[in-house]
């Protein structure tokens, strides 16, 4: 998450209603490669990298160093923070018609571990040792933008093409441009990557974060290639997804927090009950929780399962305030988002 430092209204730091796609060629694993709506929906657009050489090479760029090396991606909030108070956005958060995409399991199937000291109780950024689904499906994702290289968290989630990975816009996005080099690691734990390297055929945001990077539609879609011919939720499974869901409901946040005081390397959680936005009167959902920059784009579950870790997403770590270090905010799934969700489903 990242912290915001201008006005009052928004100061916020990280961690639109068409939509906006570009295909990203990459290779699938190092090893196996093988409110209106708002404006129209762009299409998505070939880069040219197709084959299986072209995609393994950009797993094999994705050393251990360098993904250690990664900055945290919040601080591309901070940016767009600063870019989105120059060119303010009118668009609304829509809610849109209700929906919700039940989950898939997956070939990992992740044993529940029911290790939570107190599964009832709050938590405000913690070790996930409860297992289930959401340790295979909740992931990194490493990219670079402006040439830097960048780390985020992110989750598989169902989708027709059953090959959707969820997580920020500023994660995909940012000063004009997509990420290259895009990579999702299922199941990252401690350097391991246990479930393979996945790397992006498409990236989707809306088109309200395209134009202006406006934070109350911090969402996006990395649409991934198989490995060995299997796409992602075969394999990981996939997170069921809602939109237009009420808000204020109990909610667990899960992430990868890697600024201080956190490492990056295991899976961190919260959990509690959203409340409004009443600091910077953004349309976001706020959540007490201390994870730090690299938890940006984690998933955040309605209705989730402590014995199975599964869950409907409704929202992701997107953003907090400088004043206010103990809590997180994340958008909320209205029709810009379910628009958005639908084209990464398609692709």
């Amino acid at each position: 998450m990242t912290q915001r430092t201008s006005s009052p209204r928004r100061s916020r730091t990280a961690v639109g209603a068409g939509l906006a796609a570009l295909l990203l060629g990459a290779p699938a694993s190092a090893a196996a490669v093988t409110g209106a709506p708002a404006a129209p929906v762009a299409g998505a657009a070939a880069t040219g990298v197709d084959t299986a050489d072209e995609r393994r090479a950009v797993v094999d760029r994705w050393t251990p160093e360098r993904m250690r090396a990664a900055v945290p991606g919040s601080s591309l909030v901070e940016e767009a923070d600063a870019r989105r108070h120059l060119e303010e956005a009118a668009s609304d958060v829509l809610a849109g018609a209700p929906e919700v995409v039940d989950g898939l399991p997956g070939a990992a199937g992740r044993a529940a571990g029911g290790l939570l000291a107190a599964p009832t109780a709050d938590a405000t950024g913690v070790p996930w040792t409860g297992g289930g689904q959401v340790v295979d499906t909740t992931g990194k994702v490493f990219f670079t933008l402006g040439g830097v290289d960048y780390v985020c968290s992110a989750s598989s989630v169902a989708a027709d093409n059953l090959s959707a990975v969820l997580t920020a816009g500023h994660c995909v996005f940012g000063e004009g441009e997509y990420a290259t080099d895009f990579v999702f690691v299922p199941g990252y734990d401690e350097g391991t990557a246990p479930h393979g390297v996945w790397t992006a055929r498409a990236l989707v945001t809306t088109p309200q974060y395209e134009a202006s990077e406006d934070l109350d539609f911090d969402v996006a879609f990395a649409v991934l290639s198989p490995v060995a011919g299997r796409p992602l939720a075969d394999v990981v499974g996939a997170q069921g997804i809602a939109f237009g869901q009420p808000r204020g409901e109990r909610t667990h946040a899960f992430g990868y927090p890697a600024a201080a005081p956190y490492d990056g390397e295991s899976l961190h959680f919260c959990s509690g009950t959203a409340r409004p936005d009443t600091l910077g009167g953004s349309a976001d959902q706020g959540l007490t929780c201390a994870m730090t920059g690299g938890s940006s784009g984690g998933p955040w579950y309605s209705g989730f399962d402590e014995a199975t870790g599964t869950g409907t997403t409704t929202s992701l770590n997107s953003f907090g305030y400088v004043v206010d270090l103990t809590t997180m905010y994340g958008p909320y799934f209205g029709a810009q988002a379910q628009e958005t969700y639908e084209v990464a489903s398609a692709s």
